[in-house]
């Protein structure tokens, strides 16, 4: 990984997490740690991450569409108990449940930044891993998806990879998104990547760069690794499914020309 412009490669092969990197919390300040914990492990040189049957919904009370998850990341702050400010808000009006101290586990400015995950999902649920912004202030608020795949959007052989940028509050961004559909099995390990630089985004799958952007956030920023569940989306026959994200390795490199 790369943390202020030097390169690390973290494969996981401690028993835990490396807790001066990783925080296993989705978004905690507006829940708390405890309802908000990833059901994680590490093992066989990789992280695991899955949502069985007994996890609990997250900010049950807020989400209209229930959502569980198991997520991970590298940076966390918000501002007091009871304030609004807060990274990743999903609706406006969002207080501070748990205030959460700043935490710059891993906060990259520019450079290669990839990841080898597999995921087991079905239609309702996903595996993602994307960037954002600290957030300390709204401008560095803007997203790097690097890679985002949703069981239900599956045809046959063919996924469709959720890639690019959200603006969110940065004036200097544009909203950019969009998926790619790629012959690819989720649920065997493939690395995805981006090569952020001043101005500009590939985005590569298995090295070979599927798209481009001209443009990308010019602040340090956070890794976010996770697998969803849409209770709402089940169907017949998937109670006893249990989604998994299996990541192998993260890695980070400085830009060519940095």
């Amino acid at each position: 990984m790369v943390t202020e412009g030097a390169a690390r490669d973290e494969r996981f092969r401690a028993d835990d997490l490396d807790r001066t990197v990783w925080l296993p919390y989705y978004l905690a300040h507006w829940s708390s740690r405890v309802e908000s914990a990833a059901t994680k492990g590490v093992r066989d040189s990789a992280l695991r991450l899955t949502i069985p049957r007994s996890q609990g919904r997250w900010c049950a009370d807020l989400l209209h569409n229930p959502l569980r998850v198991s997520c991970i990341q590298s940076g966390t702050w918000s501002g007091p108990l009871g304030s609004e400010r807060g990274q990743q808000p999903f609706r406006p009006g969002l207080v501070v449940r748990e205030e959460q101290p700043p935490f710059r586990g891993y906060t990259p400015h520019f450079g290669r930044i990839e990841i080898r995950m597999r995921g087991v999902v079905t239609e309702r649920s996903m595996v993602a891993c994307w960037m954002v912004g600290f957030e300390d202030q709204p401008e560095p608020s803007g997203e790097i998806c690097i890679a985002e795949i949703f069981g239900d959007a599956m045809e046959g052989d063919v996924a469709a990879v959720g890639m690019g940028v959200h603006a969110f509050r940065d004036p200097a961004l544009h909203e950019a998104f969009a998926t790619e559909r790629v012959a690819l099995d989720p649920a065997e390990l493939h690395t995805y990547a981006v090569d952020w630089r001043r101005g500009s985004l590939d985005f590569a799958i298995e090295g070979r760069v599927v798209r481009h952007l001209d443009q990308a956030p010019d602040y340090p920023m956070q890794l976010m690794i996770g697998v969803f569940d849409f209770p709402a989306k089940a169907v017949d026959g998937d109670e006893d499914a249990i989604p998994e994200l299996v990541v192998s390795h993260v890695r980070g490199q400085a830009p060519a020309d940095d």
